[in-house]
């Protein structure tokens, strides 16, 4: 009875006993664990510098975004227009004279020899000197126009002045002083211009405008 009973009881508690289902998880494998561990590793759209998510997601740039750039410099510029001229300076114009179509006409000629293009408007200041003295001409009423001279061109002013016809010696004009408009240095050029005398303190010779009359 004593060697059955111990039998019994060595058999009893070697055989392991079978439990239904599964097996619960250790408390450090928990589902709530795990998430935490899969959701610290590094995902693949993640930058691994650290510089967050990657632009390869980001939706290709649409035409207007790839023009935004150079959208300020269209329609820039000038318009294709020229740009203004300044006005033509004393060294870059060569000063002449020549004889007018009408009788008692001087014209004097400025060629522009500067390599930029200039214009001229307005009235010459002319000084004639003679025998008897100084005296300058006077502006005539005729609209002064504005002239545009490309280096190489040439323009003009007429002056006006009474012939002397009287047989007399008159007064005998050897030289002008001409300062064109807008500018403050004058050229002097030779000439010979015989004037009646006259009563009047100064001869009655006027000056027209730069590019305008004969």
């Amino acid at each position: 009875m004593l060697l059955t009973g111990c039998g019994s009881e060595g058999s009893g508690s070697s055989a392991p006993k079978k439990v239904a289902g599964e097996a619960a998880p250790a408390p450090a494998d928990s589902p709530k664990d795990s998430s935490k561990k899969r959701s610290a590793s590094p995902s693949s759209s993640s930058d691994p510098r650290g510089g967050g998510a990657k632009d390869d997601d980001a939706p290709p740039a649409s035409s207007d975004d790839k023009n935004e750039g150079s959208a300020g410099t269209t329609g820039g510029g000038s318009g294709g227009g020229a740009a203004d001229s300044g006005f033509c300076k004393t060294p870059g114009l060569a000063m002449s004279t020549s004889s007018g179509m009408a009788e008692g006409t001087l014209l004097v000629n400025l060629r522009n020899t500067s390599s930029a293009t200039c214009t001229l408007r307005g009235f010459p200041g002319v000084d004639l000197k003679s025998n008897a003295g100084s005296f300058n001409a006077a502006r005539n009423n005729t609209a002064p126009p504005t002239v545009t001279l490309q280096p190489g061109q040439t323009t003009r002013f007429t002056l006006h002045y009474p012939r002397n016809d009287t047989g007399g010696s008159g007064v005998t004009v050897t030289s002008l002083v001409v300062t064109p408009p807008n500018e403050t240095q004058s050229q002097t050029l030779p000439t010979s211009i015989n004037l009646p005398v006259s009563d009047s303190p100064t001869p009655p010779v006027t000056v027209g405008p730069v590019g305008a009359g004969k």
